[in-house]
């Protein structure tokens, strides 16, 4: 494991505890860590790791924000991706969001199963979809984060378990 990935990891449980109790992750953290590591990639690798570093940021915003534009993710999620794209570049970036995604969707649906709104999570799926199909992709205002009612997920927690699958697939 490089220095990188260690901090990474630190950056995502850190993000974790923070989501867990607060349902919050700072921006402190966020913008911070993407700040020190495009010094510490400039300043180790030249410019080549600036811009690797500054490229997996934007891979790392540009993977979750089309969820947080559609008001299924909070903004702190999409930014702690970023971050740790600027830790771990481009190509991990993308690995992570993959790995993410597919931890979020389990972890969804047995949040969902477990609390007793695995159905009315389903029929929410089933209305969205059937929504964007006549009006394309949108938010629809009884179908967001801000107005549900459902179990919500502390989506620190997949970003963390995408992060440790991706680590241990690039092995």
């Amino acid at each position: 494991m490089t220095v990188f990935q260690a901090v990474a990891l630190v950056v995502a449980a850190v993000a974790v505890v923070s989501d867990l109790t607060t349902r919050r992750i700072p921006n402190a953290l966020t913008f911070g860590a993407a700040a020190v590591a495009l010094v510490a990639h400039g300043y180790l690798e030249g410019w080549p790791g600036l811009v690797s570093s500054a490229v997996g940021w934007v891979i790392g915003v540009c993977m979750f924000l089309p969820f947080f534009a559609l008001g299924g993710m909070g903004a702190g999620d999409v930014k702690l991706l970023a971050a740790i794209g600027s830790w771990l570049g481009p190509v991990g970036a993308v690995w992570v969001a993959l790995f993410a995604s597919i931890a979020g969707g389990v972890m969804a649906v047995v949040v969902s199963a477990c609390t007793g709104y695995l159905k009315p999570a389903l029929v929410n799926v089933w209305c969205l979809l059937m929504e964007w199909r006549i009006s394309g992709p949108r938010p629809v205002p009884d179908l967001t984060l801000a107005t549900s009612r459902g179990p919500r997920l502390a989506y620190a927690v997949p970003v963390f378990a995408g992060l440790m699958l991706a680590l241990w697939w690039r092995q």
